[in-house]
């Protein structure tokens, strides 16, 4: 379920834009997807010149590209909690790109990868969220289907309960070989369209209620700073909070 848009340079200067903030000393969140992996990218030339921080990887991608680049590596519960986390998204609702400032209530969709689970758990714990995302990301309303990462023997019970959320629930199948794709915790996705989501917080708490549902992909509340690469530049949204 992978979105495609945006260029790689829109996604590199998004990227590099994050990892700036990162200072020394720093224990960072490792998003997953194509344009987190340009933040890791930057991270890894800057520990190079000589940056100390610890990376804590949300997947097992992220995980080979940070060792690739030389970025030190811990797990969550091996670290003093976590001072900034970057990550990408598939779409970005609560900040459009004419704005100086982002809007309180931002929700992400997160799981093209298959990786929200663990992203969701570093990004929440991080004392700052920096979203990393090209223009195509940004849009006025929920309009992707929303991952739900659900326990294998869970699967027909989950969908059932999406369907009465007012889902259409799709069992991921994997590109390359027979079969769904199983996540790195072991479990299936389930895309789910909506129609609609007029209420993502509500929605947010029925998935996270329903028996079966390891974690779904909407991040509500969660951003605390986007950033947009652009054909010129970065449009960098900080989040307001009420």
């Amino acid at each position: 379920m992978k979105q495609s848009g945006g260029s790689e340079d829109q996604k590199r200067r998004a990227g590099e834009s994050a990892a700036e903030r990162v200072t020394d000393g720093t224990v960072v969140g490792l998003g997953t997807g194509s344009t987190a992996a340009h933040a890791i990218r930057e991270l890894g030339e800057r520990v190079d010149a000589g940056l100390d921080v610890v990376g804590v990887p949300t997947s097992f991608a992220s995980r080979e590209l940070a060792r690739e680049v030389g970025v030190p590596l811990a797990d969550l519960d091996a670290v003093d909690g976590v001072d900034v986390a970057i990550d990408g998204a598939d779409q970005v609702v609560g900040v459009h790109a004419t704005d100086e400032t982002g809007a309180a209530g931002t929700v992400l969709v997160k799981g093209g990868g298959a990786a929200h689970a663990r992203e969701k758990f570093v990004d929440a714990a991080a004392d700052a969220f920096h979203v990393v995302a090209d223009p195509s990301k940004l849009a006025t309303a929920v309009s992707v289907p929303v991952p739900v990462e659900v326990l294998p023997a869970a699967r027909t019970v989950v969908a059932d309960a999406v369907r009465d959320h007012g889902g259409d629930p799709d069992l991921r199948r994997a590109d390359r070989k027979d079969g769904p794709v199983v996540t790195d915790n072991g479990n299936l996705v389930l895309d789910c369209t909506f129609d609609a989501i007029d209420d993502p917080r509500a929605l947010a708490t029925a998935l996270s209620t329903t028996p079966g549902v390891v974690e779904h992909g909407l991040f509500v509340d969660l951003a605390d700073a986007v950033h947009v690469g652009t054909d010129d530049g970065v449009d960098v949204h900080d989040v307001a909070t009420e």
